[in-house]
């Protein structure tokens, strides 16, 4: 064995804390009070969200409720990183143990995982809406689509396995290692071991590929058809109704999908303040504008959510 390689591996130890990135020490109260703002607009935002589909009947269809799942995964999938991020900044304590990292991991990609297949699934729904109408009711049973969700909760947290097995495996030279990351993922972590990596390397990038490309390009696929219907579509009231229902969806889609596969099968070694702002956005970005969009564009659940401030008004009032 080489000599360098010897050493290495004589150097390699079991990490005990993790020193994450923190976004400012100057600005650490702005910054802390610019967090803790965003977490509780996203709290707030998708916690209406979801009780309101829960509670107005009207909104009991399959496109609203895959939308209340793809609200709990935002409120879940935020509060995974940004009360540590909130904390980290307000103490200016950049530790993180090595068990609390790695749970932290499995979750966030957990969540990650599922909000990519549930996107997949909420395409698929406005398909059979847009593109077979007449069978829409049939295809789309209530079990069916319970099934639907079911299955996208399941497959993050099954593919989640993996990466938090291959990664908790990895070996480090110091006691404490530092990474260049807001919160504990798999990419940052590998970059920092010591140990051999690739077949962690290889693991993270078929996945990614599988679950973060593959559902991205089934969604494209998926609106050229429903795109295609729609332009034949004789009324414009039509064709803008239709349009309507599915521009939300790809905005949301838009922006997850190109922040994550940047964040996780983009390349390697670009700018390191290029790839610690894309997990940011990755992390913060997507479930602060799901309520604004679904909010501003959909006049169904604008509706029911002023109907429902409008009585706290006037119980606070009287």
């Amino acid at each position: 064995m080489p000599i360098n390689a010897l050493h290495k591996s004589e150097n390699q130890t079991m990490v005990k804390n993790i020193l994450l990135l923190t976004i400012s020490n100057d600005w650490f109260l702005v910054i802390t009070f610019l967090l803790s703002l965003i977490y509780c607009t996203i709290l707030i935002g998708n916690f209406c969200i979801f009780i309101t589909i829960r509670v107005e009947t009207h909104l009991h269809t399959p496109m609203y409720f895959f939308l209340s799942n793809l609200s709990l995964l935002d409120i879940s999938y935020s509060s995974t990183t940004l009360p540590i991020m909130i904390f980290n900044c307000a103490t200016s304590n950049k530790r993180i143990s090595f068990v609390k990292c790695i749970v932290q991991l499995y979750l966030f990609v957990s969540l990650g995982g599922a909000e990519c297949i549930l996107l997949a699934v909420m395409a698929y729904d406005r398909f059979v809406a847009i593109c077979n109408p007449l069978r829409y009711s049939t295809v789309m049973s209530t079990t069916f689509c319970a099934g639907l969700a079911a299955a996208s909760w399941l497959s993050g947290f099954l593919n989640s396995i993996l990466h938090t097995v291959m990664t908790s495996q990895l070996k480090f030279c110091q006691g404490e290692e530092s990474i260049n990351h807001f919160y504990c993922d798999v990419p940052p972590l590998i970059q920092v071991a010591c140990n051999p990596t690739k077949t962690s390397r290889i693991l993270l990038y078929v996945v990614s590929v599988f679950l973060g490309f593959t559902p991205f390009l089934y969604i494209v696929i998926t609106y050229i058809h429903i795109i295609s219907t729609i332009m034949k579509i004789k009324s414009s009231v039509g064709r803008w109704k239709a349009f309507s229902t599915c521009s939300s969806h790809l905005i949301v889609v838009t922006v997850f999908y190109g922040t994550a596969n940047l964040n996780y099968i983009g390349p390697r070694g670009y700018y390191i303040e290029m790839e610690s702002f894309a997990s940011l956005l990755y992390s913060i970005l997507t479930p602060i504008i799901n309520p604004v969009i679904y909010c501003l564009r959909n006049k169904e659940v604008k509706g029911a959510l002023s109907k429902y401030f409008q009585k706290f008004y006037l119980l606070m009032i009287n």
